[in-house]
């Protein structure tokens, strides 16, 4: 069976990457690799994603399906000092990229984790979750992140999720509102709509 970007660990042979770009007017380096989502460079989606993302400074975030880090890196840099990222994803090279990745860009106030879904994160809860949800693992798994994030969400606290309109955009945003009620469109661009759901209180 061929490696996915959601495989745990990919078999597929080395091919590193390295790239400069810009994300919310900083300059970022990322490495990447075989083997992992978006290798060639940050995919539209994460961008209109990191371009929507209200993050408040000391806010506790969880970026879930992290990649090689750019919208937990960015977020990283949003919250501030006084901030955390957890950033998890099941794929161990995505998560290693990760890491090196902080490593890389001097960002310090990130928590990067190995974990299938939720299951390595313990009790924590968050001020936000971020996701570019991984389509290509299923409605199943997308619909299992969108029901976890909302059991480690504190009261107030909000779900961002960017999703494209013919990749399941309308049923996303069925499943989202029978979690939280009210979710709001934020943007759209390209196709590509991004929602922002937030747990009442």
């Amino acid at each position: 069976m061929a490696d996915h970007y959601y495989s745990n660990n990919p078999s597929a042979s080395h091919d590193r990457k390295l790239w400069d770009t810009v994300l919310r007017g900083q300059t970022y380096r990322f490495v990447s690799d075989a083997g992992v989502f978006s290798k060639n460079g940050v995919d539209y989606g994460s961008r209109v994603l990191i371009e929507a993302i209200e993050v408040p400074s000391g806010a506790s975030v969880l970026d879930v399906g992290c990649g090689y880090g750019p919208i937990g890196l960015t977020a990283a840099r949003l919250a501030g000092e006084n901030g955390h990222v957890t950033m998890i994803d099941v794929n161990s090279r995505a998560v290693e990229l990760a890491r090196e990745n902080a490593l890389v860009n001097g960002v310090t106030n990130v928590t990067i984790l190995q974990s299938d879904l939720f299951e390595g994160l313990g009790q924590e809860r968050f001020h936000m979750v971020l996701t570019n949800p991984p389509i290509r693992a299923g409605k199943s798994t997308v619909h299992a992140i969108f029901e976890g994030a909302y059991e480690r969400l504190l009261p107030g606290g909000t779900l961002w999720i960017v999703i494209q309109k013919k990749q399941g955009a309308p049923s996303a945003k069925e499943k989202l509102e029978s979690l939280f009620g009210d979710v709001e469109e934020v943007a759209k661009d390209k196709g590509y709509r991004i929602y922002r759901a937030e747990k009442k209180i």
